[in-house]
């Protein structure tokens, strides 16, 4: 009995659960910090900076970054992809977790979270684009869970309750993309109301636009780096229809999300024309466009070509990695790095290292659920009660 005690206790001590639960308990300990002395104690925002990256990353990151449940799920049930049936479970479970996550860091961010509900419930402000996304967010984070809920119940043995969601996906996948439309275009939105604190090259009327055609393409590139990591930790939970399916799927997403970065290469250079901007590229800002632009745009919808036109999978997932850190470089430009850019340096807005640890802390949590959940329930394989009844 001791020997199988000390064996149990050694398996839990690992490097990846070390780093984690120190993580974890530093963004315990600044969380206690936050809501006992209050923002300024651990965020260096102010009136003039109210935004910092618990808005620009926690939650604009967050939120493009999850898009991979409503494009997944869209390609496989309204566009009849089935043969990346797959790749829909984990996907909806990321985008669970990343919206779960920006709920929870919106709390930490509000001055008063304990009013989050308040819009809800006291007055509904229609006119308001922060209510439309807050109402967006709060009804697609539950479809997510209900979109999701099959894999719990069929670990749980509630085959009725099971079958009666299963029923639902196509209503909940339509759902899933009208919500995830408007509110991904929303957040957008919010920054036409600030055109004199964001750069002209990053502030246009198609900001909307945009946010939304860029999340798709975070989806797509999450799908094919979520994919290829959990192949790689998770290789063993995987049956023979998700190892069989891991590279069709890649090919497919690589080809897809080469077409919409193209598309939206050619959207953000007409934004450009059509607020004649072209003076401002030879400007420090300029440059700074220009390395996001053609380093996480335009030389990411190349290489996803090349790779799809050689079938060469590492570069596709390589790529995918790429475009991801392009996507956060984006949302950062919009809300931190471009907002404010008329004012002098020693007024900007710098992180403390306790939001930075925050942020960390967040990202860590979404990281040990997701392994605690595709460990435990059929999330990377199809349970033996239910085979081919998706």
């Amino acid at each position: 009995m001791s020997e199988e005690i000390t064996t149990d206790s050694q398996s839990w001590i690992t490097p990846f659960n070390v780093i984690a639960g120190i993580i974890i308990l530093v963004g315990l300990i600044i969380t206690v910090i936050r809501f006992t002395k209050g923002l300024g104690a651990v965020t260096h925002l102010s009136n003039d900076n109210p935004w910092g990256i618990w808005i620009g990353f926690d939650l604009l990151c967050g939120v493009a970054l999850a898009a991979g449940g409503y494009t997944c799920s869209a390609s496989v049930y309204l566009f009849g992809m089935k043969r990346y049936h797959s790749a829909v479970r984990p996907a909806l479970l990321t985008g669970f977790l990343g919206y779960f996550f920006v709920v929870i860091a919106l709390i930490l961010d509000l001055g008063r979270p304990w009013r989050l509900p308040y819009p809800f419930i006291i007055g509904w402000g229609t006119t308001s684009l922060l209510f439309e996304v807050g109402l967006c967010v709060a009804l697609y984070l539950t479809v997510l869970f209900i979109e999701f809920s099959p894999a719990p119940l069929e670990w749980l043995g509630f085959k009725k309750t099971r079958n009666i969601v299963v029923k639902l996906t196509l209503l909940l996948t339509i759902l899933g993309v009208v919500l995830s439309t408007l509110h991904q275009s929303s957040l957008g939105a919010l920054f036409l109301i600030a055109p004199s604190k964001l750069h002209p090259l990053w502030y246009s009327p198609y900001l909307p636009v945009f946010f939304f055609i860029s999340s798709i393409i975070a989806g797509l590139s999450m799908v094919i780096l979520e994919g290829s990591l959990s192949h790689k930790v998770f290789h063993h939970k995987m049956d023979e229809t998700h190892l069989s399916e891991c590279d069709p799927l890649t090919l497919g997403f690589g080809k897809a999300a080469s077409l919409v970065l193209a598309g939206y290469f050619t959207i953000k250079v007409i934004g450009i024309a059509a607020g004649n901007h072209w003076d401002l590229l030879s400007t420090p800002y300029g440059l700074w466009f220009l390395v996001e632009m053609l380093g996480f745009v335009a030389l990411p919808c190349f290489l996803y070509a090349v790779g799809v036109r050689d079938k060469n999978l590492k570069l596709i997932r390589g790529t995918s990695a790429l475009t991801v850190c392009g996507i956060i470089l984006n949302r950062l430009n919009v809300s931190v790095i471009a907002f404010n850019w008329q004012l002098p340096m020693s007024e900007r807005y710098i992180p403390s290292w306790m939001e930075i640890a925050v942020s960390v802390f967040m990202v860590t949590l979404i990281i040990v659920f997701y392994k605690f959940i595709v460990t435990r329930m059929p999330v990377l394989y199809e349970h033996p009660d239910f085979k081919n009844s998706h």
